[in-house]
């Protein structure tokens, strides 16, 4: 079967911005990274984003930064292409809101697709989530089948850890080498960055955005007893398949987090350093929870992707944090395999992209919680 040259855009939890990865599609199993670029929102558009996801924005609000977002994919898309060929677009848009609870399910992924069309004249392939979601599945995470394509190894127990706004690993078993296919595991581990950058941009007064290489935490005091506090949270004991979000790491979280750490007088490098150690705690603590075989062995091999993955000390305490429960587990990124931290995620929607567009279902219900297989996405052609 021929392949596609197909665009994966993505714009995560953090709020901050589109990456983007051109990458090359060969049948079910094979796809190669051709070029990765990344464009910031303004400050405007992540304001109005923030809001949005907060429910504090009206109907018509939503709806005009919807179109405007849709504009500043089709703007980036273009200005990166430099007029490369393009067969396709997996766009997964903006999620503004996400609760995989069985009764009141309900996701929401902005940013019309429609400009894309208009501006690259190729099929668009979005809102990916809703069809696992109307199956009975969580929604989410999507790009467990990237994980497995390309970083399975027969006979390793591997886990892929995607650190974002939210955390979520992918876990591929594959130690019965007689097996044609991984044991796959796959579910959100809680927070990432999110936390992180709420403190950093309410304690620097607006002026910075993340804590660049981990520099504020990596000069602060940890408060090891509340943490231990905050790993008592309902999401860490729920069994997956399970997904979270904002609503449950986000802003009312910090707001909650601030007033437990102001009352104990923390300098805003004791916060960071709290708050990174959170989210390795949550990690390995999670692992240890869900993860272990039967024959109660961790991951080999931990690949880190995303931009939590950039930050050296959260690298470091994730380490820390491994070696309590796994002291053999070696901790890696996915750029020293061969893909860059920022590309995981829309190659991830490229190929599902190419898997739509094949009519090939892309879930895992064993990871999803679906009751079937599904085609993902909805496509738009020009």
């Amino acid at each position: 079967m021929s392949g596609r040259r197909v665009l994966g855009l993505m714009s995560g939890t953090s709020l901050d911005g589109v990456d983007c990865a051109l990458c090359q599609c060969q049948g079910r199993n094979q796809i190669e990274l051709i070029r990765l670029w990344s464009a910031k929102f303004s400050s405007t558009l992540t304001r109005r984003l923030h809001a949005a996801a907060r429910g504090q924005a009206t109907s018509w609000e939503t709806g005009r930064v919807h179109h405007e977002l849709g504009r500043f994919y089709a703007q980036v898309a273009q200005e990166g292409l430099h007029n490369d060929s393009v067969a396709a677009v997996g766009l997964h848009g903006q999620t503004i809101f996400h609760d995989a609870r069985k009764q009141t399910s309900a996701t929401f992924q902005i940013g019309e697709p429609a400009y894309l069309v208009e501006s690259l004249r190729v099929p668009v392939v979005a809102n990916f989530r809703a069809a696992d979601l109307a199956a009975g599945g969580q929604g989410a995470p999507l790009a467990t089948l990237f994980h497995r394509v390309v970083f399975a190894q027969r006979g390793q127990y591997v886990a892929v850890n995607n650190l974002g706004g939210i955390s979520n690993v992918t876990a591929l078993d594959w130690t019965d080498r007689k097996s044609r296919e991984p044991r796959i595991l796959a579910f959100d581990t809680g927070p990432a960055n999110v936390l992180i950058d709420l403190a950093v941009r309410e304690l620097s007064g607006g002026r910075l955005k993340q804590d660049t290489d981990g520099r504020w935490a990596g000069r602060g005091w940890i408060d090891i007893e509340q943490v231990e506090e905050w790993l008592n949270h309902p999401f860490f004991v729920r069994k997956p398949p399970k997904s979270t979000g904002r609503e449950d790491f986000g802003e009312a979280f910090w707001r909650y987090a601030n007033a437990r750490l102001r009352k104990k007088r923390l300098k805003r490098e004791d916060v960071l350093a709290t708050l990174t150690w959170f989210t390795a705690r949550s990690v390995a603590h999670t692992y240890n929870r869900f993860l272990r075989t039967p024959e109660k062995a961790l991951p080999d091999r931990v690949i880190l992707s995303g931009g939590g993955a950039a930050n050296p000390v959260l690298r470091e305490q994730l380490g820390v944090a491994f070696s309590q429960y796994a002291p053999a587990t070696q901790v890696v990124t996915a750029d020293e395999l061969g893909w860059p931290l920022n590309a995981v995620e829309p190659a991830a929607f490229a190929l599902l992209a190419h898997y739509r567009l094949n009519h090939w279902p892309a879930n895992l219900p064993t990871t999803t919680g679906a009751k079937r297989p599904c085609l993902l996405g909805q496509v738009a052609d020009p």
